[in-house]
């Protein structure tokens, strides 16, 4: 099994994502593999409450029992072949707004009353917590009471109880391409389906809050001191190749027109333009992400401390480096392209201090504080006005 590298924080993704109004990479893969089995996501703490913000501005609180739910979900999600944390993110998004992660009985199957459950729901003859319904095939109201079933129908793929029919989300041609939200209502054929977007950034901080290390563990991501040490930064696109089309902060989502959170910089620019790494690192991630097409993700060490930066939207075969990979600041990492979610070519740059899924930052000041090479005018301009140093 691919070896998934995952991070951690309880940092609320944005679209516009909660509270602290950091937004993890989209699913974006990246680092904890010292903490990980063979790709699977591990649960190291399940807290007695979480609250965490919709994407439309409504606070939800969890309980320790929902928790364990998405505890189940993750642990048992990760450990199927394909699904990864992409995966397991559309999974705790469609339980959340099919049942808020509770395990429903329904009056219209009496022996489901007598079966665990966490209350009762009256949407036809659906159960559990995916609200699957017996009568549509996917199982047996003693299957669809058991939660540990009801994650591994809902993932699917040849060793899922209902393959190939009703289809689960390994089933689902292009679904790691997709938006998370569409994703899962693939899944679900739900009368309402532009629902699932408004939790994901619950998802992605319930995620967080689960697989965060446990005390004394490492700050996520490969070893720090596996991480080289880099003082040579770089511009990630040639001079001359780009134009910023859209800034680091809040905006208009140029596909949804919703007001969203922007966790990094947009530079358009022709398809095929190369990308460069930022910085000396480790490749942490490189391959497909909902919503980012295909992502690489890079880990640094920069005066000691752990910086990640992401390039987003490459085409798969405009990848050029794979997970665990050293690369040196200038390296040719990728070509620009427009997978995912994106309306041209351009690259999608973020910069993170901390790590991966530590809140992201506003890289055109970063680029000017360390002299990054191959910076345009428009850059340094930009940048200096953005930290107050322009005159």
């Amino acid at each position: 099994m691919k070896k998934l590298m995952i991070a951690l924080i309880v940092t609320l993704f944005a679209l516009p994502f909660a509270g602290l109004l950091a937004v993890p990479l989209l699913l974006s893969p990246a680092a904890l593999a010292a903490c990980q089995s063979a790709g699977q996501l591990v649960v190291t703490e399940v807290p007695d409450k979480l609250t965490a913000v919709r994407r439309d501005g409504a606070s939800v609180t969890l309980g320790r029992r929902q928790l364990t739910h998405a505890a189940t979900i993750i642990t048992v999600g990760s450990g199927v072949e394909g699904v990864g944390r992409a995966g397991v993110v559309i999974g705790l998004m469609a339980a959340l707004t099919e049942s808020t992660l509770r395990m429903l009985a329904n009056p219209t199957h009496p022996t489901s009353l007598n079966m665990p459950n966490d209350g009762v729901g009256r949407d036809h003859d659906s159960l559990g917590l995916f609200q699957m319904r017996p009568t549509a095939g996917w199982g047996t109201v003693d299957e669809l009471m058991d939660p540990d079933y009801q994650v591994r129908a809902f993932f699917g793929g040849s060793s899922g109880p209902n393959f190939p029919s009703p289809a689960g989300l390994l089933d689902i041609p292009g679904w790691q391409a997709a938006d998370p939200g569409t994703a899962a209502q693939s899944v679900e054929r739900s009368a309402f389906p532009d629902r699932y977007q408004d939790y994901q950034p619950v998802a992605e901080a319930i995620l967080a809050a689960l697989t965060k290390p446990a005390a004394g563990a490492a700050d996520g991501g490969p070893p720090l001191r596996s991480v080289p040490e880099t003082t040579r930064f770089v511009f990630p696109l040639p001079s001359g190749t780009w134009v910023r089309s859209s800034g680091y902060g809040w905006r208009t989502d140029p596909l949804t027109g919703d007001r969203a959170f922007h966790s990094g910089t947009d530079f358009s620019a022709a398809d095929g333009t190369p990308i460069f790494a930022a910085a000396d690192g480790i490749v942490g991630w490189a391959g497909p992400s909902p919503g980012y097409g295909h992502l690489v993700v890079i880990e640094h060490t920069i005066g000691g401390k752990r910086v990640a930066s992401a390039y987003a939207h490459m085409w798969a075969s405009g990848i050029y480096v794979s997970e665990g990979e050293r690369v040196t600041a200038g390296q040719h990492i990728a070509d620009v392209g427009a997978s995912g979610k994106s309306t041209g070519s351009h690259l999608h740059f973020e910069i993170r201090p901390g790590g991966s899924f530590e809140p992201s930052i506003d890289a055109d000041p970063w680029f000017v504080q360390h002299g990054a090479e191959g910076q345009d005018a428009s850059t340094s301009a930009t940048a200096l006005c953005a930290i107050g140093l322009s005159g």
